[in-house]
Parts: structure tokens; sequence; C-alpha cells
């Protein structure tokens, strides 16, 4: 029989507003302690050991994953200045390659061939994929002798002579930008910047870069700027952000007029900007910073005049679109698109003749386009006389503007999926309405759409709010009418919206008989910007219960049945699965907790950590308030572990993670044994938030993860 690992108590006590804690777990967080270490190993030992009999059905998935998934691939070429921009992958590489073709001439919005919409093959890796084609990096190479790789800011100069690039290696998000000649010359820079967040540009000139670094607590607080071909030792800090709730992120508009400096924390935002004429002088604020007050900035230019259209929340708590003059601001604001208390808008593009606009109604995001400048409607128009909405005739469904760099094309990309149809990305002739089909996801093999329904239903919580539930299912194997094997997957936090969309590796839980469900619990953005306020900071547990009541819809309407429901969810969504770990736990036969925030007290507590004091907006400031205390322990799944029939538990994590550090799943699970459970832990000792790095690599940590959940849902073996 197979013994759990013993995990050591260290008894250390902690103590807010009177309330006296012995942790007896904290010890763990000493990363570089080799006794740590050394518990971290028989952890993943004894899940490897615990999970063997999964070992056949794990490889099975991973190769069913492969052999839907086209390996030798390319994205659809976006233009920007004289070259078409893109990424492909080759089959049996981890990794892809980012090339550029030339365009044909000034008026080529045609991307290159695209031979993916026939399902053809692409030529052999040692061939061009479209002629003229220059690779500009390929992280293959650049991944070569790590363990683990992402690729972070990655910019072209305007004149395509220069590209930057910034890489991670141990998954903290730290960065290393450097920088390399795509002229063709043998030009060779010996620019390294080490320590920085994603995100660097350079301005329109190419003289300058600009990006941010990070503070001890791993927060983006001050930005940059590194005049190219010099010392980092002598870039010159432009902005620099004290308040600790506050990130910075650095851009540029795509008119190339301004520079960006965007400042914001959970619920606040703020923009500064500078002319790009002048890439050396000071940034100026848009609008002053008010608490509880966000914004985005776009810039327009409207007979011949800048504007800046800005997105806000000030009194209107969906969001409207004004319009200002961007010599001044802080002037009159010109009223584009009023609140409405049913549409939660979220973003706008602008370009040279058109703008994009996003928002989300009936928990579905939409996008329309308005076809004339936007400096301001007629006196006698409405929104409704410009704006134009793309319609889609799928009841469930995501799109969204996809990459659209050049300030001066006719097309607008955008990207669509559903749970049943693959990721499509059309351009949308903005003169014509016309929609463009540019690339749909092929899935290798028999897929057949037409075997796969979606729909909605609607669990109601217990002050009587419904909730949405999304289901995808094969309904030549599911009846609804009978218990089905389920996968209940929930995030809730954020404003963060989970909407439907296409998963290749999810086909092999669906063509096992499994239903895949979202429960679309407060805390999130499907809704508005109330279902967020809502599922947050001293309302946060409706967040759980919202959860707890969609497990019980199903279960009582007879789609699934507690023997065979699966609970999934990461990061936010982890301390979702650790509470209703703890509130529900005769509901699920399972559950999957993925780098999860189970010990959010302690974190919030300790405002050195990452993260913590910009997460006070989320979850309240523990510290020095005893309501908000007392709160977050009476949901903290690591404070209210108790004797109990908890299901079986799969928590998995990484080593460098900085978001949600190791310890916490570490603690949780230690105290859990503690309570009579036998939960797992993996730990994965060369990766970041996001996981193992490398398509290959993160196929076979899904298919781990899907195999356990098929295991605990009596899921059938193998398809149908």
């Amino acid at each position: 029989m197979l013994t759990p690992p013993k995990t050591e108590k260290r008894p250390i006590q902690r103590e807010h507003h009177g309330d006296v804690v012995v942790d007896e777990y904290e010890w763990l967080r000493a990363k570089d302690d080799p006794a740590v270490l050394a518990h971290l190993h028989e952890e993943n030992a004894y899940t490897k050991a615990k999970t063997e009999h999964l070992a056949i059905l794990q490889e099975l998935i991973f190769e069913e994953i492969k052999d839907r998934t086209k390996e030798t691939d390319l994205s659809v070429p976006s233009r920007e200045g004289d070259w078409w921009y893109y990424t492909r992958t080759v089959e049996g590489q981890q990794y892809g390659i980012h090339c550029r073709a030339p365009i044909t001439g000034p008026d080529d919005w045609e991307p290159p061939v695209l031979p993916e919409l026939t399902g053809d093959e692409l030529p052999d890796a040692a061939d061009e994929s479209i002629p003229g084609e220059q690779v500009l990096l390929d992280d293959n190479l650049e991944a070569e002798g790590h363990d683990f790789y992402s690729l972070g800011s990655f910019d072209v100069t305007a004149d395509g002579a220069t590209m930057l690039y910034a890489t991670d290696i141990d998954g903290d998000e730290r960065y290393t930008i450097r920088l390399k000649a795509i002229d063709g010359t043998d030009r060779a820079y010996t620019d390294v910047i080490e320590g920085t967040a994603a995100g660097a540009v350079f301005d329109p000139s190419g003289r300058y870069l600009f990006y941010a670094t990070v503070d001890e607590s791993w927060r983006p607080d001050t930005v940059w700027r590194h005049e190219v071909g010099t010392a980092a030792s002598d870039d010159v800090s432009v902005f620099h952000e004290p308040d600790e709730r506050f990130w910075l992120g650095v851009g540029l508009t795509r008119s190339r007029k301004y520079l960006m400096i965007e400042a914001g924390s959970n619920v606040t935002g703020e923009t500064w900007l500078l002319d790009t004429a002048d890439p050396s002088g000071e940034f100026t604020v848009v609008w002053p910073r008010k608490d509880g007050v966000e914004y985005d900035v776009e810039h327009v230019v409207a007979g011949g005049v800048d504007r800046l259209l800005i997105v806000h929340n000030d009194d209107a708590v969906n969001f409207e679109l004004v319009s200002v003059a961007a010599s001044d601001p802080q002037g009159p604001r010109r009223m584009l698109l009023p609140h409405d208390p049913a549409v939660r808008l979220e973003g706008v593009d602008a370009f040279r003749d058109f703008v994009a606009v996003e928002y989300r109604r009936e928990g579905l995001p939409r996008v329309a386009v308005a076809k004339v400048p936007p400096a301001g409607l007629p006196a006698d128009a409405t929104p409704d006389d410009t704006l134009h909405e793309l319609p889609f005739d799928e009841a469930l469904f995501s799109v969204g503007v996809g990459s659209n760099p050049a300030w001066e094309q006719p097309t607008l990309r955008i990207g669509f999926s559903s749970f049943v149809t693959p990721s499509t990305v059309y351009d949308v002739v903005i003169a014509t309405g016309e929609r463009r089909l540019r690339k749909r996801q092929v899935v290798l093999g028999d897929y057949d759409a037409t075997r796969y329904a979606q729909r909605r239903e609607w669990a109601v919580a217990a002050d009587g709010t419904r909730i949405p539930i999304s289901l995808v299912y094969r309904h030549d194997l599911v009846d609804l009418g009978t218990p089905a094997p389920t996968l209940l997957y929930g995030y809730g936090s954020y404003e963060h919206s989970i909407d439907p969309g296409f998963g290749i590796p999810r086909l092999s839980l669906l063509d096992r008989g499994m239903i895949f469900a979202v429960a679309h619990v407060r805390g999130g953005g499907e809704m508005g910007r109330l279902w967020y306020e809502h599922g947050k900071k001293l309302e946060k547990r409706n967040t759980f219960t919202d959860f707890v009541a969609a497990a019980r819809h199903l279960i009582d309407e007879d789609i699934t049945a507690p023997d065979r429901l699966v609970a999934q969810g990461g990061s936010a969504g982890g301390l979702l699965m650790g509470a209703v770990a703890n509130m529900g736990p005769r509901y699920f036969s399972g559950i999957l907790a993925e780098v999860p925030f189970v010990d959010p007290l302690t974190s919030i507590l300790d405002p050195s950590l990452p993260l913590t004091v910009i997460e006070w907006d989320e979850w309240g400031n523990p510290l020095d308030d005893a309501e908000v205390y007392h709160y977050m322990k009476s949901y903290s799944p690591y404070e209210n572990v108790h004797v109990n029939h908890y299901p079986p538990i799969l928590a998995v994590t990484s080593l460098n993670d900085t978001r949600v550090l190791y310890v916490e799943p570490a603690k949780w699970v230690a105290r859990l044994r503690d309570a009579g459970a036998d939960p797992l832990l993996k730990i994965e000792m060369a990766a970041g938030h996001g996981g193992v790095s490398g398509r290959y690599s993160a196929w076979r940590e899904r298919a781990f993860a899907y195999a356990w959940v098929i295991d605990r849902a009596n899921a059938h073996p193998s398809g149908e």
C-alpha cells in the first residue's frame, strides 16, 4: 500500500486583529531549503505512483491531441509596414518560428496564400512556407539547453531593420531584452537589458526603445528609455509608480502618434501620453487617476484634428465611450456611446477610417464597426446610425478583435470560435461589409461538428440570481435525461469571462461520452460589471455558492450525478476549487485544482509578496480591515480544511510561479491529509504560472490531467 509523504510540522504563529493562528506548514515557503525541495520531490513521486495505472490512458490522450493537431502550421499573416508577419510551427518542434515576407505593393492587403483553408499540408520544414520568407527568430533555437522558455516582448522598428525580443528561461516572468539586425546587414548589437517585464516597444524612429522593470515584489513599477547601441546602465527612467497597487505597461498607439504609459490597479487606471515626434520629451497625463475609475485610450484623427477615444466607467458602471481633444483631454467630452445597463462596453480599436467596438450583451461578447470617423456623431444621429454589429448564427460563441497592427488598413481582422466551431479568422472589409475567411483551425481525423451540441442551462443561487452554465457534448453519446460523466469548470474573479471556445484536447473528453460545462459564476464578467462587483471583496462567497448551485442544478436535472461530476479551476479558479471542496464535497467525484490560490489570507496579509498590494482591490485589505480579515478567513480553503469526506483532489503547481506560489497548494495538501483526505500534488520543477513550456510538454500535462479527470468521472475508457 502506498503511503503519502509525511509533512513535518513546524508551528509558526501569526496574529492579526486579535486572532491568533498557528500554521504548522508555513515553513514550506523556504524555496531554497533542501528539506523543502526533498519534500516536493517526494510529493511528485507519490503522485506518479498513485497515477501509474493511468499511464496508458495518458499516452493515448496525448497521441489523440497530437494526431488531431496540424503540427506544421502557420498563423494568418498580419501586415505591418512593408512586411507580412506571421508565426509558423514545424512537426516535431516544441516552439514557434517567427517570420516575415514582403508585401507586393502599397495596396497589398491580401495575406499570402494559406494552405490551411483546404487542409493541405505545408511544404517540408526545410522549405520556405511563403515566398520571400525571412526567419526573424526561431524559439526552438533560443530554447536549446533550457528546461523552460518563454518569449515576452517582440517588436520591430518601423523601417523593418531591427527587432527586439525578450526571453524568460526560468518561468518567473523576468525577461532579458536583446536586439537583432534583420535588414540583411552584419550589424551586431550588444544591447542586453535584464530583469524586465513583458511589453517593450521601439519608438517610431527606432532610435529608442521603452520598457518596464519590476520591483522586489515582481511589480512593473518603472518605465525606462533605452537608446539603441548604448549600455543599459545609461538608460533613463521616464516614469516611476510609487503606489504599490498599480502596475505599469508601455505601448504605442496604432497610429504611432503617441507612446503610452498605462498605470493600473484592479479597479483604477491612468494613462500618460508622449508625442512620438519628441521621444525624449515628457509624458503628460490624460485624466488624473480617480479611485474606482478605469479608462482606456485610443487615438483617432477626425477632420485633420487629433482626438482621443476614451472608454471609461466614471459614473457609468458598464462603461461608456467619449471623445476628447488630444490637445485638451481634460476639456469638453463628446458622448459617443452612452452607458447602457444591459451592455458592458469593453473596448474600442481606432483606425484611420473606422473604429471597432467590443462589448458584451446577454452573456456573450460582440463586435461592431463604425464606418465614419468618431470625432462625434451628427447632432440628430444615434449610435445605431453608424455602429453595425457583426452577426453570428450560433447560440453560444466567442468573438473578438484580432491582430490589426496597421493604422491605414481597409479591413478588420476578428477571431471567432464556439464550443463546436474551431478557431476561425476573418477579415471584414469595412467598405462593403464582406467577411473573408482567412483561416479555420484544422482538426485532423474524423472531426464532425454536427456530432456535437452546445446549449445553455440556468441554475438558481440561494439569493435568486440566475447563474448561466454553458454545456458542450456529443449528442450521439449523451442523453441529457441520463446522468453523464461531466467536467464542470469555473473561474469567477477579476471580471475575467470564460467564453465558449474550441479546444482540441477537450475532444478526448467529449468523445468518451463526457459533458464539458462552464459555470459562469459571479466574480467573472460574463453578465456585466455588476456580475463582477457582486463576486469580490465582501461578496466573494457568491462565487463559491454559485458554483455549488451550478453543480446541484446539473445533478437535479439528471444531466450528471455526484459519482461522475469532476470540478476544475486554476489560479483564482483554484481558490474556487478549494472553497467548494470545503463547502460542497458531496457533489463531486474529483476536484482538479491547477496553480490554486488556496492560502489567500496568508498571502494577502504579506505586502512583500508578488501581487499582494494590487490584490487588495480584489479581495480587500485584511491587514487594516478586521471585517475583511475575518471574511477572508471564513472562506480560505487552507484555513477551513476540516475532517470531511473530501473527494479525490489533484493539485498541480509550478516551483517558479510568481503569481500563486507553490507553497499554497503544498500546505493545503498537507492539511487535507491531516483531515483524512488523500490528495495528490504534482509540482513542475521548471515552469511558471502558465505551466510547462513547449507545446508537446503542454499536451502531455493536459493528457495527465484529463486522464485523471476521466478516471474520476467514470467515463468510457475509449471513444465510441
